[in-house]
């Protein structure tokens, strides 16, 4: 099979009065990551965040300080192959657990959050909020009640499937099961908004978003996904519904790796699909190990993403959606491969110069670092109907 080589373009001379500035306004902003994996390392290799691993993870202590990155979401992501051996939950549970044990390590670095309140707390106390958001809906098992217990332990978001479909709901990326949300589905979605957890719909299926935004009395978020009508991929939002999270008063959270943002890709991509797929199958226990191979596999083979097609994807979502609906979702440490200037999470001031270049204010700027984010993160508790003395899940007390 004959792939093409493509070169490294030569990066572009930066303009250092404007690099201070951006530098200044990212330091004083509240720098929000919807999603990014380093939980499984976390948790599989008892990775820990103190140590300096660039070349490995895209994610530690050191480059989240250099980044700049305020608060970050630590993905709770449960794979299909949990869900088929009925150990979803129990995976659930040992990525909250190492999340924890991460975050008590580092007292003075790390503060776990379960508020809006508490991530600008978290900036003003210097620390980094460290929030977590459960990746699969399948990882409660079809239990309201363990849904409950996820936010008990902290979890606000769910992300309602990877994918493949749940028993409740559809996927972007696998045939329909359900046209969208199931009975059970939709009973889901209005836990979470009785809870004051947030409903993610990255990785579901248009009739699935649509269905959610239906239902739900609260904003949405989409944790790390982009536009459809920039890369043809299922996973990023197509414009009408880009509209409908705008008029919800959501946010979508732009996501960073190349083969969902740039259509170039996928053509080289389908072309190395078998080889790539024999990696996942043959490292399929150590995921470090098998981004690290599709890696060193994709490297060279494919064209670089520029950091501007990730600011494009933000321009286009501000465009349709409007500048108050707009955010960041790296996926970082659950892609192979990255955008050039955006390799690692030190990297973040990088996007804040691009947004100043291209011409956007510093207050639209801040908007799309985390006030964004922030705004939709307090009205979903605002919205909140749980109250202290009520029995969770109503006066019936339903797990299903």
């Amino acid at each position: 099979m004959l792939v093409t080589r493509f070169p490294v373009p030569a990066a572009e001379p930066r303009d250092e009065a404007l690099w201070q500035r951006a530098l200044a306004l990212h330091r004083s902003a509240i720098v929000v990551d919807g999603h990014n994996d380093i939980t499984g390392a976390m948790t599989d290799d008892g990775y820990n965040l103190a140590t300096p691993s660039a070349g490995k993870h895209h994610t530690d202590l050191p480059r989240l300080r250099e980044g700049g990155v305020s608060a970050l979401f630590f993905a709770i992501y449960v794979d299909h192959k949990f869900v088929t051996n009925n150990t979803a939950t129990r995976r659930a549970l040992a990525v909250i657990d190492a999340t924890h044990r991460e975050i008590e390590r580092h007292p003075n670095d790390l503060v776990l959050c379960t508020t809006a309140a508490g991530i600008r707390a978290a900036k003003q106390s210097g620390r980094i909020a460290a929030l977590m958001g459960a990746e699969n809906g399948a990882a409660i098992e079809d239990s309201l009640a363990t849904l409950r217990a996820f936010h008990r332990l902290g979890v606000r978001y769910l992300t309602l499937t990877h994918m493949q479909a749940t028993t409740w709901a559809d996927a972007s990326t696998a045939p329909p099961r359900h046209q969208g949300l199931s009975d059970f589905g939709k009973s889901v979605v209005r836990e979470m908004n009785r809870l004051g957890m947030m409903v993610d719909v990255s990785h579901v299926a248009d009739k699935t978003m649509s269905d959610v935004l239906d239902l739900t009395i609260a904003p949405i978020i989409a944790s790390h996904s982009s536009a459809r009508a920039l890369a043809p991929h299922p996973r990023n939002i197509p414009d009408d519904l880009l509209k409908r999270i705008a008029t919800n008063g959501g946010v979508v959270m732009v996501n960073f790796y190349p083969g969902y943002i740039d259509p170039r890709i996928s053509v080289v991509l389908e072309q190395l699909q078998p080889e790539l797929d024999a990696l996942r199958a043959q490292w399929r226990d150590q995921p470090a190990r098998s981004r690290a191979e599709r890696r060193k596999l994709m490297e060279g083979r494919l064209p670089v993403t520029p950091l501007a097609v990730v600011i494009d994807h933000i321009e286009h979502v501000i465009k349709v959606a409007g500048i108050n609906h707009v955010g960041l979702g790296s996926d970082f440490d659950g892609i192979s491969i990255v955008p050039a200037d955006l390799r690692d999470v030190s990297m973040f001031p990088n996007i804040t110069y691009e947004l100043l270049k291209r011409g956007h204010s510093e207050a639209d700027v801040k908007k799309i670092l985390g006030e964004n984010f922030l705004r939709v993160f307090a009205e979903v508790e605002r919205r909140a109907t749980a109250k202290p003395d009520q029995i969770s899940g109503g006066p019936e007390g339903r797990t299903r």
